[in-house]
């Protein structure tokens, strides 16, 4: 019944154009001020938020932008990665990756597999982003209870929204990376037609295993290659209060798995132990750790979404805005070894969302809204380690802000129904409720103070309750626990603002204490192998974010940033895995008429805060830059020649949150040269 009310409230609305993303940019192009967040659901800047937002556009997402969602956003404050390899990298957020942090694509999810392994890439297109929001703390009440870590919102230009100037609207781009031999194209065109838009946009990807510093002992990882296309067709009709979109993405992709290896093939557990090979823990094996490049395992992936968007102003008396998303996805990738398909994932999945954005009633000024989700997900082959499965989760949510002089509070909430049914007559249901509260204290002088208070309740996901079976990528035998119930957070999100003057700055501190908090016990290792569990136990996440930026003159600025979280279970129970280390940096950045700038140094700090059968991982020093000119030759017509070099003393460096840290270390010195030319 849901299904089909919203499916008639889509039909009804040809809907409006949603306000332009207007980014106020500092000179190193990190959007602030006066920039419309619009996962935020109402109209908020970045400044108004309960809690610090990250909103990357302009020139800086430009030059910054690389293969994957999770290098293109590592170096922002409390923002890591869990890199594998060249094809694949997830954001990881004051701690929390997948299944914590979600990925949508203008407000609609990205259903795939990435929450599933490391191994499996985010099917995005950074190439093809014009803006990057991250949010953390109460505002990703609005996409899930489950998105405690934070909600990536990408925002493109697959569905046009309002008509180009002049009739027609273009992008063009290369790129040349020296590291690993990138070679990028990347193309959009929009037309107008009376009423209607249309778009057309691509890209073409082509990079070789990327280098590191001879002294790893190999100068290339190997299988850390990407091979990627993708193209968008989309088109909408516009009208003076709305729009109606649809459009139709479809990428392929190939790319290695580093660290991939079968010396574990037949480890299976006796209880809480490994026994692997018919050999106990003290028997010596001979294995052979030289794999050819061509031997090195790859993916295979292959995605066609749908998408319809649509906006509608003023639909209703005391209806501000009508928002609809609608997303269908197909996606497939192989793993592919020696020439044969060794396993196949699927999922096919919908993901529906409308809201309702009413006028202010007594002061209060808020969203309501329904979400409902489907995914079928299997895994067949050699490595199916998880049950074909069907998840279906529906939620409905509210948010609602009350300005009363120099305060502003809001109040939000979600209740979900998820439930999950297997192929081996298994199924599970859980009711995850959430809600948070916050108040913005705007103190003067353009300092304000934010404290939000958030109770989160996730529903386990079927990896955490039914995986059995090896999963090599990350070197595992993974065991589900069926009994899991939900797991709830409670969270303490304080939040300090400058925001007007020479000295800007942004800082968050953060506590967040999980019931029952789900994560991958490891009960036994051998080698590099590991039996983990997925239990649950009581933790705690604590930690700090944030940058002060001072405007020297004005086109040059100097900054500050850094971010440390500390992760641990409970009751004296040792710390959480893969937690990333503490960082701490300095940029300098600046304009000169067509000229600009920066230059960026920060140190990540040893780890050695480790869960059970960790290892430590060493510190490094990460020194990047960026040079740019660019050429106007009209209102609507520019070219750009810019040159990003990251990792430029050829740092050996290792990631504490990587499942093949010393296997796949960061790249080596790598120059990235573009010329982008729009119109």
């Amino acid at each position: 019944m849901v299904r089909n009310r919203v499916l008639l409230l889509s039909a009804a609305s040809f809907l409006a154009p949603s306000p332009a993303f207007a980014a106020a940019e500092d000179a190193d192009g990190v959007a602030r001020g006066d920039i419309v967040v619009t996962a935020m659901g109402l109209e908020q800047t970045a400044d108004e938020t309960a809690t610090p937002v990250v909103t990357l556009t302009g020139d800086a997402l430009v030059h910054r932008r690389q293969a994957t969602l999770g290098d293109t956003l590592a170096d922002q404050p409390g923002i890591h990665f869990d890199n594998f390899g060249g094809g694949a990298s997830r954001p990881v957020i004051r701690g929390q990756t997948a299944p914590r942090v979600e990925a949508l694509a203008d407000g609609a999810g990205i259903r795939d597999a990435s929450a599933v392994s490391p191994d499996h890439a985010v099917t995005t297109e950074p190439l093809l982003l014009r803006g990057i929001e991250v949010l953390r703390g109460p505002a990703t009440l609005l996409y899930g209870g489950g998105a405690i870590g934070g909600a990536i919102n990408l925002l493109d230009d697959k569905v046009p929204t309002a008509q180009p100037e002049n009739g027609v609207a273009g992008v063009a781009e290369g790129r040349l990376g020296t590291a690993d031999d990138e070679r990028s194209l990347v193309g959009g065109l929009t037309v107008g037609a009376g009423p209607f838009a249309f778009r057309a946009e691509g890209v073409r990807r082509r990079s070789d295993a990327y280098r590191v510093p001879a002294r790893f002992g190999d100068r290339h990882v190997d299988g850390s290659y990407n091979d990627t296309s993708t193209v968008t067709l989309g088109g909408a009709w516009i009208g003076a209060d709305g729009y109606l979109g649809v459009a139709y993405t479809r990428q392929r992709s190939e790319y290695g798995l580093p660290g991939h290896s079968h010396e574990y093939e037949s480890c299976h557990p006796h209880g809480s132990s490994l026994h692997c090979g018919g050999h106990g823990h003290d028997d010596d094996h001979d294995h052979d750790h030289e794999h050819d490049h061509d031997e090195v395992p790859f993916v295979k992936l292959r995605s066609e979404r749908f998408d319809i968007r649509s906006d509608y102003r003023d639909p209703l008396p005391g209806l501000e805005k009508l928002r609809f998303r609608m997303a269908f996805t197909n996606y497939a990738h192989d793993e592919i070894e020696e020439d044969q398909i060794a396993t196949t994932f699927k999922n096919k999945a919908r993901d529906i969302r409308l809201e309702l954005i009413h006028r202010p009633v007594g002061g209060l000024h808020g969203i309501v809204g329904v979400q409902h989700a489907e995914s079928r997900f299997s895994a067949l082959g050699e490595e199916a380690f998880l049950p074909e499965s069907e998840t279906r989760n529906t939620a409905l949510f509210l948010k609602e802000a009350l300005r009363a002089g120099p305060l502003r509070f809001e109040i939000a909430a979600r209740q979900e129904w998820q439930t999950i049914e297997t192929t081996l007559g298994r199924r599970a249901s859980h009711r995850p409720f959430s809600f948070s509260g916050a108040v913005v204290w705007d103190i003067g002088g353009a300092y304000s103070l934010a404290l939000a208070l958030t109770r989160s309740q996730r529903a386990p996901n079927a990896q955490e309750l039914y995986a059995r079976g090896v999963h090599l990528a990350t070197n595992t035998y993974e065991l589900g626990s069926a009994a899991l119930g939900k797991e709830t957070s409670k969270a303490v999100d304080l939040t300090f603002r400058k925001t007007a003057g020479a000295t800007t700055l942004t800082f968050g501190a953060y506590y967040q204490d999980f019931d029952t908090y789900i994560y991958a016990d490891t009960l036994d290792r051998f080698e590099d192998f590991r039996l983990i569990r997925y239990t649950a136990a009581d933790a705690t996440f604590a930690g700090i974010d944030g940058e002060i930026r001072q405007q020297l003159t004005p086109g040059v600025s100097v900054g500050l940033f850094g971010d440390y979280v500390r992760a641990r279970l409970s009751h004296g129970r040792g710390d959480l895995p893969r937690i990333p280390a503490g960082r701490l940096g300095a940029r300098v950045d600046g304009g000169w008429g067509p000229v600009s700038a920066g230059l960026e140094y920060y140190r990540v700090f040893e780890q050695d805060r480790i869960a059970a059968f960790e290892t430590r991982t060493a510190g490094y020093d990460m020194l990047n830059a960026t040079a740019a000119y660019r050429l106007d030759f009209g209102p609507q017509a520019s070219a750009e020649l810019f040159v990003r070099a990251t990792n430029l003393t050829n740092a050996l460096a290792f990631n504490h949150a990587s499942f093949i840290k010393a296997a796949a270390p960061l790249r080596g010195r790598n120059f990235v040269f573009g010329l982008r030319a729009a119109f």
